[in-house]
């Protein structure tokens, strides 16, 4: 799960650097965050497009975590 965050990160991270070489706007960039703590998602952001994007995340991740959970579990 560890290297699933980081290689998420690092998508995030070449979207946003992409997104601002393309755009041509003088628009600041937004920002934001998700700590996962257990299953519980704390999300926070500086505009609500950035929250939308980390909210979905946030369920992938969640849905990625069950699913190798489940696999682990029928693999004993």
């Amino acid at each position: 799960m560890i290297v699933v965050g980081f290689i998420l990160s690092f998508i995030a991270t070449l979207t946003i650097v992409f997104k601002g070489l393309r755009s041509r706007r003088a628009k600041a960039p937004g920002w934001g965050g998700l700590i996962m703590v257990g299953p519980i998602p704390i999300i926070f952001g500086t505009s609500k497009e950035t929250v939308k994007i980390i909210v979905i995340l946030s369920i992938l991740l969640m849905i990625l975590a069950l699913i190798v959970i489940l696999i682990l579990g029928w693999l004993k």
